[in-house]
C-alpha cells in the first residue's frame, strides 16, 4: 500500500488564513472530482468560515468525557473506515483529550497517511519544537502544543500562507480572528508589530531553508554542478593563517548586505597552499564563524583550488573570498598560486573576491613544498621545459656565441639544467634532461663532433660522471618530495586524529556531528553507521548524514567494520588504501559514542528506577502513620457509635459522625495528593489548556479553608490565562491549604494578582513563621514538611503537586519572603496570547 502525501498550510502567527486556503484547496480539489473529507476543522462559529465548509463532507467527531465534560475530537477510526483520497485536518500541533487514540494530532494524521490518505493540514511556526524557546524570547509566551520539526519537513508539499503585520493587525482590529472583548488584549500583546515581524521572518527563513534542501536534492538526482544563485551563499577559502579572522568577518558583511545570505568557512589540509595552518589559530576562527552565524568545513583534497571549487559548487556557493597570497614575488615562479587559479577556474557562475591583510606578500615562511608524487600540471610542465628545452638553447648558445669554454665547463653547465628539472618537475624530467643533454654534449662537443661516438676514454669517463650525477641529483630531488607528501598526509592525519581524541576528553557524545564531520573530511557523499543483533541478522542504521546514506556495509563504496556487528559505510568514491587508518579512527569513535549514547539513555532510566524507588520508600513511611492516624480516629468513632454499653445523646452522636467526616476529608485529602503524585512520577499528567479567567477559578479553590481565613485581591480586568483550569485550581487549594495551616490565628491569607508582560503573577501572603533561603527549594521536594509540622498534618506533598501541576501548565511556583515575616509563594502563568486561527479575507497571494 502506498502512503499517502501530506501537504501542510504553514502560517507564520495565528489568523493569517491557514484554515481558509485549506478549505479554499478542498473545494478546488472537489471540483476536479477528488474524493475529499473533513476530518476536523475549527471555524469557532465564525461566518465565513462556516461558509467554506458548504459543500464538504464533514466526519462527525468524536466524543470523549474527561473531567466531567464532554469533549470532541477528530474520529480516525471513522475516516480510516470511510477511506477518502484527501482528509482535512486542521491544527497538526493539537493535543488530544486524555483517552483519544493518540496523544497528538500529527500521530493521527501519520495514522492516516500510513492508510493511504493523502492529508492536507495546517500548523503555525511557532508550533515548531525545536523553534519554542525562540518564539517564547519573542513572545514571551511558551508554546505548551508543538510538533516535531522532522514530522513537518517529511510532507510532501508545505505552502507558506503569509500576511504583513500591519494588515493582521487590521484584520484583529475588525474582529476577524478574536472576540471583540479580547481584542484590545491581544494587539497589545502577542499581536505587537514587533512579534508578528519576527514571527513573519522565522516563517520565511525556516520555509527557505526546505526549499534549499529540495533544491540541494533535485542537484544531486540531475548531477547538475554549475550553481544557481538562488541564495547568497558565501564560501571562505582559509589558510590557517592571521588573516583568516578578516576573511570571515568581510564574508560575514557580504552575507549581510543580503536576505537569508549564508557563511561557509572551509579549510582544505593538502600538502601545500592551505596546509601551513595553525591548530591554534584554526579553533579561533571556526569559534569565530559560528559566532557570526557561519559553519566550518574542514576537508581534505590533493588540490587546493579544484577542492575548493568543487567545496563551493557542491553546496550551490556564489562567492568565494579569498585572501591575497602571502607569498613573495619571486615565489609566483613556481605557479600562479591558489587565489589566482581559483580565480581564473571559476567560471561566470561563481564571484571570487580577493581581500587584502596585513600579511599580504610578506611570505610563508618557506618555500613551497611539492605536493609528493603528482607536482601538479605547472610544475610538471616547467621541469619538462627545463629538462629538454634547456639543454637545446644551451647547446645554441654554447656553439654558436661562446665556443670553447672546454668540456668541463660545457657539463657543468648542462648539469645545471638538469638539477633544474629535477627541483621543479621530480625523477621523469630530470632523467629525461640528463640523457638529452648527454646526447648533445656527445654530438656537439666531443670529438669527434657531430657523430655519436667517443674517441678518448676520458671523455667517455666525463660523461658517465655527468649521468650518474644527474640521475643521483634527480632521485634525490624525487625522494625529498615524497617524503614531504608523506609528512604533509601524516600531519593532515594527526590533526584529525587530535580532533578525535579531543572529542572523547570534551564528552562530545552527538553521532551525527561526528559522522558528518567524516563525510566532509573525505568528500563522501553520505554515511551511515550499521549495525545488527547477529551474523544472520539484517542490517539497521544506528545514525546516518548525507544524501541517500546505504542500508548494507555491501552496498557501499566504502566499508570499516567494527567488531563482527557493526560497520561504517560511505558512499561517494572509492578511498585509496592509506585512507583507511583516520577511516578507522573515525570508525571505532563512533562505536565509542554510540555506546556512550546509549549509556546516558540506559543511566537516565536508572535514575528514573531509582527516583521511583526513593519514592516509594517515602511512600510506605508516610503510609506506616500519616494514613493510619485518620483511619485510626474514623475506626474509634465508628466503633464508639456501633457500642451497645453507651448511649449517647444527639450532641455526642453529632460531635462523632463529624470527626468521622473529617477524617473521612483527611484521607481523601492525602490520597488525592499522594495519586497526584504518582501521575506527575510517571508522566501522565496532560493538560488541557484553555483560556481561563483567573478570578472565575481562585474562588473555587478555596472551598476547603473556613471562612474568613483567606483576603483575595483579584482584579477583573487581568487578562486570560492559557492554563489547565482543573490543574490550576489544585495548585491554588494546595498552596492557600499550605499558607493557612501556618498563618497565626487572626491573621488572613493574602492572595493577590497582578499583570507582567506576557504573564500574570498570583501572590498568596502568610504572616507564619517563614522558611530560611536554604530550605525553600526543598519544601518542595516530594514528602518534606518543614518545621515542627505535626505528625497527621499530611505527608508533605501539597507543594510538591502544586508545583509539578504547575510546571504542567507552563507556569513556575517559587518561594519568597515576605516583608515583615512569613511566607510569600509567587504563582507565575501564561497569558493566553494565542487562540485556534480563522482568517476569512486573505489576499490573492495567500492563498494561490
Amino acid at each position: 500500500m502506498r502512503r499517502g502525501k501530506l501537504r501542510i498550510y504553514l502560517g507564520s502567527a495565528p489568523g493569517v488564513g491557514k484554515t481558509y486556503a485549506m478549505l479554499s484547496e478542498a473545494h478546488r480539489r472537489i471540483e476536479r472530482g477528488t474524493d475529499c473529507v473533513v476530518g476536523f476543522v475549527e471555524h469557532h462559529h465564525r461566518p465565513r468560515t462556516e461558509v467554506m465548509l458548504h459543500g464538504l463532507e464533514v466526519t462527525p467527531r468524536r466524543e470523549i468525557p474527561y473531567r466531567d465534560s464532554t469533549f470532541t475530537e477528530m474520529d480516525v477510526d471513522a475516516l480510516l473506515a470511510r477511506r477518502p483520497a484527501v482528509a482535512l485536518v486542521d491544527e497538526l500541533a493539537h493535543t488530544n483529550i486524555p483517552g483519544a487514540r493518540n496523544a497528538k494530532r500529527w500521530q493521527d494524521v501519520e495514522e492516516l497517511l500510513q492508510a493511504g490518505i493523502d492529508v492536507v493540514t495546517t500548523v503555525n511556526i511557532q508550533h515548531l519544537e525545536s523553534l519554542g524557546d525562540v518564539v517564547e524570547t519573542i513572545t514571551g509566551v511558551r508554546q505548551r502544543e508543538t510538533v516535531p520539526d522532522e514530522v513537518v519537513r517529511r510532507a510532501d508539499q508545505i505552502e507558506l500562507v503569509d500576511m504583513s503585520p500591519q494588515a493582521l493587525r487590521r484584520r484583529m482590529a475588525h474582529g476577524n480572528i478574536y472576540k471583540p472583548d479580547k481584542v484590545d488584549a491581544a494587539l497589545s500583546n502577542y499581536f505587537r508589530p514587533g512579534n508578528l515581524t519576527a514571527l513573519r521572518e522565522l516563517a520565511l527563513l525556516w520555509v527557505a531553508d526546505r526549499v534549499d534542501e529540495y533544491l540541494q536534492e533535485y542537484r544531486g538526482e540531475h548531477n547538475i554542478r554549475s550553481t544557481w544563485q538562488a541564495r547568497e551563499r558565501i564560501v571562505v577559502g582559509l589558510t590557517g593563517g592571521p588573516e583568516g579572522r578578516t576573511l570571515i568577518r568581510r564574508a560575514a558583511r557580504l552575507a549581510e548586505k543580503g536576505a537569508g545570505g549564508e557563511v561557509l568557512a572551509v579549510y582544505i589540509a593538502a600538502s601545500d597552499g592551505l596546509s601551513s595552518a595553525s591548530p591554534k589559530e584554526l579553533g579561533v576562527q571556526r569559534t569565530l564563524v559560528e559566532d557570526l552565524g557561519g559553519t566550518f568545513h574542514h576537508v581534505i583534497g590533493d588540490d587546493v583550488a579544484y577542492s575548493l571549487l568543487e567545496f563551493a559548487r557542491g553546496v550551490n556557493a556564489t562567492q568565494i573570498v579569498l585572501g591575497v597570497s602571502r607569498r613573495r614575488p619571486w615565489q609566483y615562479v613556481f605557479g600562479p598560486g591558489v587565489s589566482a587559479t581559483v580565480a581564473v577556474e571559476s567560471g561566470p557562475d561563481l564571484d571570487v573576491h580577493m581581500v587584502t591583510h596585513d600579511a599580504a606578500a610578506r611570505g610563508r615562511g618557506r618555500l613551497p613544498v611539492a605536493r609528493g608524487a603528482r607536482l601538479g600540471r605547472s610544475r610538471l610542465a616547467w621541469g619538462w621545459l627545463t629538462g629538454v628545452v634547456g639543454p637545446a638553447l644551451l647547446t645554441l648558445l654554447l656553439h654558436q656565441v661562446v665556443p670553447g669554454l672546454g668540456l668541463a665547463n660545457d657539463m657543468l653547465l648542462f648539469l645545471t639544467f638538469t638539477v633544474a628539472a629535477a627541483l621543479l618537475g621530480g625523477l621523469l624530467p630530470a632523467l629525461a634532461s640528463a640523457a638529452f643533454g648527454s646526447l648533445l654534449l656527445n654530438y656537439f662537443f666531443t670529438p669527434p663532433l657531430y657523430r655519436l661516438t667517443v674517441s678518448d676514454p676520458r671523455n667517455i669517463v666525463a660523461i658517465s660522471i655527468f649521468v650518474g650525477v644527474a640521475v643521483s641529483v634527480a632521485s634525490v630531488v624525487d625522494l625529498a618530495a615524497r617524503r614531504t607528501h608523506q609528512a604533509a598526509r601524516l600531519r593532515a592525519e594527526s590533526e584529525i586524529l587530535s580532533f578525535l581524541a579531543g572529542s572523547i576528553l570534551r564528552g562530545e557524545d552527538s553521532l551525527d556531528a561526528l559522522l558528518e564531520r567524516l563525510r566532509e573530511t573525505f568528500s563522501m557523499q553520505s554515511v551511515a553507521l550499521l549495525e545488527r543483533a547477529g551474523e544472520v541478522e539484517p542490517w539497521t542504521t544506528a545514525g546516518a548524514v548525507g544524501a541517500r546514506p546505504v542500508a548494507r556495509p555491501e552496498d557501499a563504496d566504502v566499508d570499516m567494520p567494527i567488531g563482527d556487528n557493526m560497520a561504517l559505510a560511505l558512499s561517494g568514491r572509492v578511498l585509496p588504501a592509506e585512507d583507511r587508518r583516520v577511516l578507522g579512527a573515525f570508525a571505532a569513535q563512533a562505536a565509542v559514542v554510540l555506546d556512550r549514547q546509549r549509556l546516558v539513555d540506559e543511566a537516565g532510566r536508572a535514575r528514573e528506577l531509582a527516583e521511583g524507588n526513593k519514592i516509594r520508600t517515602a511512600l510506605l513511611a508516610a503510609v506506616s502513620h500519616d494514613l493510619r492516624t485518620p483511619l485510626a480516629g474514623i475506626k474509634a468513632s465508628v466503633t464508639s457509635l456501633r457500642s451497645d454499653d453507651v448511649e449517647w445523646s444527639e450532641a455526642d452522636r453529632a460531635e462523632l459522625l463529624e470527626g468521622i467526616e473529617e477524617g473521612a476529608d483527611r484521607l481523601a485529602a492525602l490520597i488525592g495528593n499522594l495519586l497526584d503524585m504518582s501521575r506527575l512520577n510517571t508522566g501522565a499528567v496532560v493538560p488541557l489548556i484553555r483560556e481561563t479567567d483567573l478570578d472565575e477559578v481562585v474562588p473555587m479553590a478555596l472551598g476547603g479553608v473556613p471562612d474568613g481565613s483567606v483576603e483575595l485581591d483579584i482584579p477583573e480586568t487581568l487578562p486570560m490565562v492559557a492554563v489547565d483550569r482543573g490543574l490550576l485550581e489544585r495548585v491554588v487549594a494546595n498552596v492557600v491549604e499550605n499558607a493557612v495551616k501556618y498563618s497565626p490565628d487572626g491573621q488572613p491569607v493574602l492572595v493577590s494578582a497582578s499583570c507582567l508582560p506576557g504573564r500574570v503573577e498570583l501572590r498568596v501572603v502568610d504572616r507564619g513563621p517563614g522558611v530560611p533561603d536554604e530550605a525553600k527549594d526543598r519544601i518542595f521536594a516530594p514528602f518534606q514538611r518543614y518545621g515542627d509540622a505535626p505528625r497527621g498534618a499530611g505527608v508533605g506533598l501539597g507543594l510538591a503537586v502544586a508545583r509539578g501541576f504547575t510546571e504542567a501548565v507552563g507556569g513556575t511556583l517559587t518561594a519568597e519572603d515576605t516583608p515583615g515575616g512569613g511566607l510569600t509563594m509567587v504563582l507565575t502563568l501564561p497569558t493566553a496570547a494565542d487562540a485556534p486561527p480563522v482568517a476569512p479575507e486573505l489576499p490573492a497571494s495567500a492563498v494561490t
